[in-house]
């Protein structure tokens, strides 16, 4: 049985069937993400964050667009003091998607630009319409990425096609984002959403204590050292020796041999 959860935006709503949970941004006609889409987004991805019944999430933004940006006239209006004060409580917005402890899935058609493409970022995987259009143009209005533009997609891509696409602020299309890994995959346009809903089925039945701790690694030791990545491998590693998943799976290679355990998400 599927159900909806409101946010504080009307634009901004958690729609979960199955086990797993769509962020659905929904504001015409290009969601633009205003800081009232910013602030519903951090609270989507803490509700989804603490519901037990979600296994996996899909931000998803139409059949038309993900998401074309930040709302450039309420931008336009604010002071450097505005910023300061705005520019901490936007990271926070999408770093909270971007922990969510769960695998998540940005579904692309369309444009997914400057903030919209910040947001993407923030899933483990992305898949794109062939039509989909992905970039940072922030510079062409003599900014720079404030989502964390400048800093995941530098460390998906690497800090030169990075810097090609912020310094330039130039559109790419679907395939060359996925030749350069800033998407993982490419379908006919009008399917992303479907392939998205399909690539999040694999996790459902996971062990979520073992996916939650994978995860967690991963993102953690990316931002440290090797030295201290592997502390906290070890650590995530040692923990979920305390979860029944563990002894389930470990119980069921011994009997059956591998890949035939089913899971209880505990």
């Amino acid at each position: 049985m599927s159900r909806t959860v409101p946010t504080a935006s009307e634009f901004v709503r958690i729609e979960i069937e199955a086990s797993v949970a769509t962020i659905r941004i929904d504001r015409p006609k290009m969601n633009p993400l205003s800081i009232e889409v910013q602030d519903a987004l951090g609270e989507a991805a803490r509700l989804v964050s603490a519901d037990d019944e979600v296994a996996a999430v899909v931000l998803y933004g139409g059949e038309k667009v993900f998401a074309a940006g930040a709302d450039i006239k309420e931008m336009q209006r604010m002071s450097y003091t505005d910023m300061v004060q705005r520019a901490a409580v936007i990271q926070e917005c999408f770093s909270a998607v971007a922990r969510i402890p769960k695998p998540v899935v940005a579904a692309i058609e369309g444009y997914a630009l400057g903030a919209g493409n910040e947001l993407a970022l923030c899933a483990d995987f992305r898949v794109a319409a062939e039509d989909a259009k992905l970039g940072q143009p922030e510079i062409l209005l003599g900014v720079i990425p404030g989502a964390g533009g400048t800093q995941r997609l530098a460390r998906l891509v690497g800090p030169s096609r990075a810097k090609d696409l912020v310094f330039t602020g130039r559109q790419i299309d679907a395939a060359e984002a996925r030749e350069m890994g800033m998407v993982d995959e490419v379908v006919p346009s009008g399917q992303a959403y479907a392939r998205a809903l399909e690539m999040v089925q694999r996790y459902v039945h996971g062990p979520a204590f073992a996916l939650r701790a994978a995860k967690e690694a991963i993102d953690r030791g990316l931002d440290n050292d090797l030295e201290t990545g592997l502390a906290i491998e070890a650590m995530q590693f040692a923990g979920v020796f305390a979860t029944k998943d563990r002894e389930i799976g470990m119980t069921s290679f011994v009997k059956e041999g591998p890949g035939k355990a089913s899971f209880e998400g505990r």
